[in-house]
């Protein structure tokens, strides 16, 4: 009998590990009640998928009262460059206005739109790295509903890279558009969990909260190697370039292509200035890339397409790509620029690379950074 029941217990786990992970826009039983007799807004782009729908055509298609659409960075349809200022604009197919986030200094939608809302939906996909931007307007989103007193629902969604944590702790004073939090690079959690961190720490300006209810992912854990069925921007058209990014955008801050303008970004790096490699790729431009850095100049460098996701997963943040990078760009020109501090979070990296140090003797520097927010975020964590 004993072991009849543990077998059965086994099966079921096993189900339950094959079971396909729901986002929290699927579970509309648990939000739909919640919508009624409500102006809505709703913070999304083309990633807020519902099935074969997207959720602001199944709300107004339901019935609901959706009345502005915020859009993020790549505005609503998720085709705009990196850091392109979005105008305002009204959707084709609904006419909703559409209230762009990313075209001012301050990220936030002044009190006269959000008057015209009575609760705040948000349904986006982000990807679990501190210089990805859908957080930051998130962020800005709970700072104008605590000021108006508006409340936010969240419809989470997997983090793909929610499987592990790397990366400095973001020091404060390199914060800026790629960098908001004092988190980590790969900070591990979903959109919900890290709204449900913001108001617990209060890290809202004046330690202001925001009213927030998260609706659950089913079947998603923290060990779930979660497949994107929408690439989530421009540049990051597959899992490949999801799982590289943490590594790869270091070379945003550097004299260094990481392949905008080709078939491939975040999957490759490589200069005009870098010698003794036989790939090479030339940076065209191209929708999402309009001006890629070298544009129609040779790089060379190293293709890291066929590095297999495991090793990815395994090695986490790795700055052997950069060093190499460094060790093989050609002297007498700057190869670091200041952004760099602004991704990497901290002042010490650039340095140690600079000073030869390796690759793992920089990691451990940080690990106890990793450790503490560990720890830091277990209260808010969901899965």
């Amino acid at each position: 009998m004993k072991k009849f029941i543990l077998t059965c217990l086994s099966l079921l786990c096993l189900l339950n590990l094959q079971a396909k992970v729901l986002t929290g826009a699927e579970s509309t039983a648990e939000y739909f009640p919640l919508l009624k007799n409500k102006r809505i807004g709703v913070f999304t782009n083309h990633t807020g998928i519902v099935g074969n729908e997207h959720l602001v055509d199944l709300l107004k298609r339901k019935g609901f009262q959706v009345v502005v659409i915020f859009s993020p960075e790549h505005g609503f349809r998720g085709n705009a460059d990196a850091g392109e200022k979005v105008g305002d604009d009204t959707d084709a197919k609904t006419g909703i206005p559409i209230y762009s986030l990313y075209k001012s200094k301050t990220g936030k939608p002044d009190s006269r739109t959000l008057s015209k809302i009575d609760l705040l939906v948000t349904d986006i996909q982000d990807v679990g790295l501190r210089f990805y931007t859908y957080y930051i307007s998130m962020y800005k989103l709970m700072d104008a509903c605590a000021e108006t007193g508006k409340p936010i629902l969240i419809l989470d969604r997997p983090n793909p890279n929610g499987f592990y944590v790397d990366g400095p702790i973001l020091n404060m004073k390199y914060k800026s558009g790629v960098g908001y939090l004092p988190i980590p690079i790969v900070h591990g959690m979903t959109l919900g969990e890290l709204a449900q961190m913001i108001n617990g720490e209060k890290w809202l300006p004046q330690g202001k909260t925001c009213k927030l209810q998260v609706i659950k992912c089913k079947n998603y854990s923290h060990e779930t190697k979660y497949n994107l069925p929408v690439a989530p921007s421009p540049n990051l058209p597959n899992m490949k370039s999801v799982y590289l990014y943490p590594s790869t955008c270091l070379f945003e801050g550097a004299s260094v292509s990481l392949g905008r303008g080709t078939d491939f970004p975040f999957q490759v790096y490589g200069s005009p200035k870098m010698k003794g490699y036989d790939f090479s790729f030339i940076p065209r431009s191209i929708p999402g890339a309009k001006n890629p850095p070298f544009l129609n100049q040779e790089c060379y460098g190293v293709d890291l397409r066929n590095v297999p996701d495991k090793t990815i997963w395994e090695q986490g943040i790795n700055l052997q790509y950069i060093i190499d990078a460094y060790n093989h760009h050609e002297t007498g020109e700057s190869f670091f620029t200041p952004f760099f501090e602004k991704l990497i979070g901290v002042d010490y990296v650039r340095k140690m690379i600079e000073d030869g140090r390796t690759a793992e003797e920089i990691k451990a520097k940080w690990r106890p950074d990793v450790e503490k927010f560990k720890k830091q975020r277990k209260p808010y964590l969901l899965y």
